[in-house]
């Protein structure tokens, strides 16, 4: 308390006892696995094995590169952005080795119809070379399209730059960077009826690797999957990555497909077995599983139930994989089957943005899919999901949609998503929204102020329809007084807040009940 000495009016601020809550985030993925190259943006990272944040598809393709043949993960974040997603990690597995020919990269254009205009290639082998491109802002006066400058990256250092260039003239890209480059050759690839005069920007800004590489040449144990939280790297790495609420691992098949086309069943349930684990010692996020590739309804049963065996109200498991367009290059195939949790993931994301994290992410429909692997019957999804096995279904007109919202918990409590987020969403609240309780005074006013606090916060979710009751009082309780306080509690330092939640749960089985009415004479 200040001493006044000197007659006057004072004015002294007095911090509130009652702070306001604001939800954590819950829709921050998390995803491991290949990628097409690593990352240039921390010298203290040369391999980019730490988790990177993307915001958007195009920065993940600056950072990681685009699709690439032998690696899921870039159609499962491109994917999980389509699907309304906004946020992911990115965890490089290291999976690649040498390819021992001339890299070459062909650059697209700002404007996707003009397709590729210009060809990189690398003159020695197995270079580790990313080409930068920038534009600037053209001269709406000026014709033609605007100046680029090209810059040559060899291992994470710049050395050659060509500003100017264009395509065409004194200053035409090929003629300036064929004539003094030593480390890469360019190639126009323009189709002859592009208007030149029309277009401002024609290459796409960007990094783009021309380092080649056998994709998965080098073998990938599940010790490499689940990393290392001390090195930052693997699924234990995303431990410095607190805000992640889902993690998906897409390039599990990858990894464990054999030579013969068969898939190692043990490394699938080693790695997975890995990630339920990491989520469960950070009970903030949820694992999501994907089911082998090729199995039919009876055999996911089995495996489930004999083979895998998990238990956990942080996990969940999606079945059968989706079809989704194959992008340009890869393989041959104009379209491909991947893992859906991606896409689920980007689902997640989506509900949780409109209508809350309360709500099932269910009966909505996969953006950017085209089929699934296997049509499910209802008879035997009625053997999928009271195990657990979320299935992915046709339904004609109304799409292709997620249908089921169950984790892998076999006690009951836990059974359904929804409820599972919600109280990972209040936890992770309380504990960031309450550290201004640590070391103050443990008295009346402190419980006071921390129920109050707790007390708006739940109110809140109640009035959002987060929780079930006709009234707060039937919705939820917040106790903190001098029956959870002790004095033997609070001679010990502790302050102990008891706080009870009506979660609202999902209608799964919506029942009318029909019948025939009489009619009789009055």
């Amino acid at each position: 308390m200040a001493t006044y000495t000197a007659p006057g009016v004072y004015v002294e601020e007095v911090p509130s006892s009652q702070k306001v809550l604001a939800s954590a985030p819950t829709a921050v993925a998390a995803f491991v696995g290949f990628t097409e190259r690593a990352p240039l943006d921390d010298p203290n990272d040369p391999e980019g094995l730490a988790p990177r944040l993307v915001t958007s598809w195009t920065q993940f393709e600056q950072l990681f590169g685009s699709f690439v043949a032998g690696a899921v993960l870039p159609l499962s974040v491109f994917g999980f952005f389509q699907n309304g997603g906004s946020l992911a990690y990115i965890v490089r597995v290291p999976n690649s080795a040498p390819a021992g020919e001339p890299a070459q990269r062909a650059l697209p254009a700002a404007d996707r119809s003009l397709g590729l205009p210009l060809t990189v290639t690398s003159v020695a082998p197995d270079a580790n070379i990313t080409v930068v491109v920038e534009t600037v802002e053209a001269d709406p006066d000026s014709e033609g399209p605007a100046p680029f400058t090209l810059t040559i990256v060899l291992d994470g250092e710049d050395v050659e730059s060509y500003p100017d260039l264009t395509f065409g003239g004194p200053r035409d890209a090929a003629t300036v960077i064929n004539k003094t480059s030593t480390h890469v050759k360019v190639e126009l690839s323009l189709e002859s009826d592009v208007d030149l005069g029309s277009q401002l920007e024609l290459l796409k800004p960007g990094m783009f690797s021309l380092h080649k590489a056998d994709p998965v040449a080098v073998p990938v144990t599940g010790r490499k999957f689940a990393g290392s939280e001390s090195s930052r790297s693997g699924i234990n790495g995303l431990a410095i990555a607190e805000d992640v609420t889902m993690v998906v691992v897409p390039d599990l098949v990858t990894a464990a497909t054999r030579e013969d086309g068969s898939v190692d069943l043990n490394l699938w349930k080693a790695v997975q077995t890995a990630l339920i684990a990491h989520c469960e010692l950070h009970p903030n996020r949820m694992a999501l599983l994907d089911a082998p590739p090729g199995m039919g309804p009876q055999q996911i049963k089995e495996w489930r139930s004999e083979t895998a065996m998990y238990d956990s109200a942080f996990a969940t498991l999606y079945y059968p994989w989706i079809k989704v367009e194959n992008p340009i290059g890869l393989n041959g195939d104009a379209e491909v089957y991947i893992p859906p949790s991606g896409h689920v993931a980007g689902v997640w994301a989506r509900t949780d943005d409109t209508r809350g994290v309360w709500k099932a992410p269910a009966n909505d429909t996969i953006r950017g899919v085209l089929d699934v692997e296997r049509a499910i019957t209802q008879n035997e999804q009625s053997l999928l999901n009271p195990i657990g096995i979320n299935c992915i279904r046709p339904f004609g007109t109304r799409g292709i949609r997620i249908w089921g919202a169950r984790t892998l918990a076999s006690d009951t409590d836990w059974q359904y998503i929804n409820v599972r987020r919600l109280f990972n969403m209040v936890e992770s609240t309380i504990m960031d929204g309450t550290q201004w309780a640590v070391f103050e005074p443990n008295d009346v006013t402190l419980w006071e102020g921390v129920s109050r606090t707790l007390s708006g916060y739940l109110h809140g979710l109640w009035q959002a329809g987060a929780l079930f009751g006709a009234s707060a009082a039937q919705a939820y309780y917040v106790k903190c007084d001098a029956t959870t306080n002790t004095p033997e509690s609070i001679d010990a330092g502790k302050l102990i807040v008891e706080v009870g939640l009506a979660p609202v749960k999902p209608a799964e089985f919506v029942i009318f009940r029909i019948s025939q009415t009489k009619q009789s004479a009055a």
